[in-house]
């Protein structure tokens, strides 16, 4: 999304364990983090931002996450929700004390039955096939997030998620 909007490359951010990178799109000021930690570590890339007197997390924070119970190049927008096992977003909860903000679920599932280490698959590198699978949903998602940008979560939601299905 940071290439798609041009924005300035992702950087190391001082003080923050994340990569930054900052601009405008659809006439909306955006900041995009992309933790530099263990993914069950990655509300510490958060805590920084979090603490800004005009931060409103269930509005100004979108958290784009995999998830292995969505099909592949699949994807939701949800304005709140529990962590579903998922310690990146128990992670960022503990930050934020709440689970009260929007996250963009991307479906990378499902695992099949012979994964031991649901970890080991998350962290295995795509094939061709599941990468062109991304690469076809990646626009879509793309425009969900300026949407969300633009007219919020629920207009987001009600616009996208019936979209967010693999063809």
């Amino acid at each position: 999304m940071v290439e798609h909007w041009r924005l300035p490359p992702l950087r190391r951010a001082w003080l923050a364990r994340a990569k930054r990178s900052h601009g405008e799109v659809a006439g909306q000021s955006v900041v995009v983090l992309k933790p530099q930690t263990y993914m069950n570590r990655s509300g510490v890339a958060l805590a920084r931002s979090s603490l800004a007197h005009d931060f409103d997390h269930t509005v100004d924070l979108l958290v784009l996450v995999d998830d292995v119970a969505l099909p592949l190049g699949s994807f939701r927008i949800r304005a709140r929700g529990s962590a579903g096992g998922h310690n990146g977003l128990k992670s960022i909860e503990d930050v934020l004390r709440s689970n009260e903000y929007p996250r963009l679920r991307i479906g990378v599932g499902p695992a099949t039955d012979d994964v031991w280490d649901l970890a080991e698959f998350v962290l295995a590198r795509f094939t061709r096939e599941e990468h062109d699978v991304l690469d076809a949903a990646l626009p879509t998602m793309t425009d969900a997030v300026a949407c969300w940008l633009t007219d919020g979560t629920e207009a987001a939601m009600n616009r996208f998620n019936r979209l967010g299905k693999p063809e």
